[in-house]
């Protein structure tokens, strides 16, 4: 599934030529910045040679990834610890990934697939709640499954959303749209405790129309103040057709956006894309070290609510 959209910047504000000079003296004094432990808090488990298969779209000879896979793919970045999101519609499939993941102590958790519209949903979040690596659930408008703006119309999902939020589980919320945002402020509306996360806000398409992209900001900010988080999980395409997928610039006004709308407490990383790092690490790092930290891993334990797994994960102090 192609989570990404296209962007539609607002202007830019005045510290690029910072976050582009920060580039510039790292490439030409060949420095990297002190080492920062990461968090990836996304990534897909999944294995199309099993008996039953995978619900996805493959193309041919694509490989299965399993922890091994993310342990290969995340520890040459840096990366210390990561967070599966399941994106299976088959229910069990939260258990084969638990079960995936629990002899692999890089990754801390999953955010697993339930639907809080059937009446078996609070049966199955008591059952999975049980495991320590079960972090929460995803929903919105996800694989044409999940509706967010319809459910929250109806009573045995905001009933069963209700329970969930007792668990203290995190709802991630994907993928950014404009009526999904607008839908999980009238969830949070009647579920004051739910613990959001906002996925893939990276991909916003943001409106031209001024009245339109006020309204836009306004329910973003609204979601911030009641304790949401973003993440950003990676930079996908060029801007323009004459920048290049990674130039450092492209990406700038859209990040200046979420990042003075979240602030550097309620942003949360993911990705395994060492272009998109370096660019990430760099617009931090600009901000100072420990908006940086805070960035890569030290938000992702309230936001997820993880548990230390390995030696090499930090803890907050």
């Amino acid at each position: 599934m192609n989570e990404d959209s296209k962007f539609i910047h607002p202007p830019e504000t005045s510290c690029r030529r910072t976050f582009l000079s920060t580039i510039a003296a790292a490439a030409m004094a060949g420095a990297e910045p002190a080492p920062i432990p990461i968090i990836d808090t996304h990534f897909h488990l999944y294995d199309q040679t099993r008996p039953q298969g995978a619900p996805f779209p493959f193309t041919p000879n694509n490989p299965p990834f399993l922890p091994r896979n993310f342990r290969e793919t995340a520890i040459p970045l840096g990366i210390v610890g990561g967070i599966e999101v399941e994106a299976s519609p088959w229910l069990e499939d939260n258990l084969w990934v638990l079960m995936m993941i629990e002899s692999e102590p890089m990754i801390v958790g999953t955010i697993g697939d339930l639907d809080p519209v059937k009446p078996d949903f609070p049966e199955y979040l008591e059952r999975f709640h049980r495991n320590k690596l079960f972090l929460g659930i995803r929903y919105g408008n996800v694989w044409k499954q999940h509706d967010l703006v319809t459910a929250i119309h109806k009573p045995e999902f905001i009933g069963n959303m209700k329970i969930f939020a007792q668990t203290g589980l995190t709802l991630e919320v994907a993928n950014p749209r404009f009526d999904l945002f607008e839908a999980t402020l009238r969830l949070t509306d009647k579920v004051p405790d739910l613990r959001v996360v906002l996925g893939h806000l990276q991909a916003l398409a943001l409106p031209t129309d001024t009245g339109v992209f006020k309204s836009y900001s306004n329910n973003l900010e609204e979601l911030r103040r009641r304790k949401a988080y973003a993440k950003i999980s990676g930079l996908y395409r060029p801007r323009s057709a004459t920048q290049t997928p990674f130039d450092p610039s492209a990406y700038k006004p859209v990040m200046d956006f979420i990042h003075d709308i979240f602030g550097e407490d309620h942003l949360v990383y993911a990705g395994r894309n060492k272009q998109a790092l370096d660019i990430l690490m760099a617009y931090f790092l600009a901000r100072g070290r420990p908006a940086a930290e805070k960035f890569f891993w030290k938000n992702s334990i309230p936001a997820f609510r993880w548990v230390r797994r390995d030696p090499k994960q930090p803890r907050l102090a």
